[in-house]
């Protein structure tokens, strides 16, 4: 089968940075699912493996952590899915990944595709829908808040892929007030288009643009990038007894100053279920069946921004040297081998 992975941490530019595979057909687990990959969208958990780690001597390692496509063999315990089935993914992070004509996948990490999505608009959505839905629901609980509960969200770095899939699920499933930060034009649009109910620039001072919307605190804060750097004005804009979740990785974290407000701090990671085999791994399953039915609602909508013909080296380089500047908004998908 076709592949695309790397044998050495190098810089994207490096010819051989990504290299186009022949590799044998994935062998099944008793949970496991063969798919078909149609589509794959990349992110920047694609772009650290790659450039910070280096696989075993002489063997490739094959990253993608986002796909949809057609179930074609299934495990002899398999009881979700059967062959023919349209899915999508996020996978496991230490297994291969979906950058290749096929994939062994477990069926408690699966679910089945919105039927009103095709491959591309699909594959944006299941690596983002999950550490949303696990932002919001596992990690912060805000579905536990008091109805009577003034609570308001602040999203941090909100036009991403991440931010753009939780702007949507905090609009539509609770009731809280929810603010996205973006700085440029475009991504202020695209986060108020998204359901934010209001915007703010994280290059100027928070507290400041918060008054203005006639907003004194927040209660929670969901820090998907540069969290470091924000540390301080998190802290000034939460209420006492608030919560921060963050997904990136700060080299230094100090959450002293988070004390004197009895903060909560909350780091998410939406691996971790299947790299531990959790009790609660099949709940990754359960969540992509329920965003899936709130995508053929209406209520979710694909964040796609970016589609590239081919699913090959050239255009995961491409795609990687994208992700790597920063600015990018929604999804990049490559769709078809």
């Amino acid at each position: 089968m076709k592949a695309i992975g790397f044998y050495h941490a190098l810089p994207i530019d490096d010819p051989q940075s990504l290299v186009d595979l022949e590799l044998p057909e994935p062998t099944l687990r008793d949970h496991d699912l063969l798919v078909e990959v149609k589509a794959v969208s990349v992110n920047p958990v694609d772009v650290k493996v790659r450039a910070g780690s280096t696989p075993p001597a002489g063997q490739p390692r094959i990253l993608g952590w986002d796909a949809s496509g057609i179930v074609r063999k299934v495990g002899s315990r398999v009881s979700c899915f059967r062959e023919g089935d349209r899915v999508w993914y996020a996978g496991d992070i230490t297994r291969p990944g979906s950058n290749a004509e096929l994939q062994a996948v477990d069926e408690r990490i699966v679910g089945p595709m919105p039927t009103s999505l095709g491959f591309a608009e699909a594959a944006a959505l299941p690596l983002t829908a999950i550490t949303a839905w696990e932002l919001l629901f596992d990690r912060l609980k805000v579905q536990d808040l008091e109805p009577m509960t003034n609570g308001t969200l602040l999203v941090v770095g909100a036009a991403g892929g991440v931010g753009s899939v939780l702007i949507q699920l905090a609009r539509h499933l609770t009731g809280l007030t929810v603010i996205g930060t973006a700085s440029r034009p475009e991504t202020r649009e695209w986060v108020s288009a998204k359901g934010a109910h209001h915007v703010i620039d994280h290059h100027q001072p928070w507290a400041e643009q918060l008054q203005r919307l006639g907003i004194s605190d927040v209660t929670h804060v969901i820090g998907l990038n540069h969290t470091e750097t924000y540390l301080q004005q998190i802290v000034d804009v939460l209420r006492p007894e608030g919560q921060l979740a963050l997904i990136d990785d700060p080299q230094v974290l100090d959450i002293r100053p988070f004390k004197a407000k009895s903060l909560s701090v909350h780091w998410e990671l939406m691996f971790t279920r299947s790299m531990f085999n959790t009790a609660s791994l099949a709940r990754q399953h359960k969540l992509l069946r329920r965003v899936s039915e709130l995508v053929d609602a209406g209520v979710v909508s694909s964040t796609l921004t970016q589609a590239l013909a081919g699913i090959n080296a050239a255009n995961l380089k491409r795609a990687h040297a994208l992700i790597e500047t920063g600015a990018t908004r929604g999804k990049i998908v490559l769709e078809g081998f």
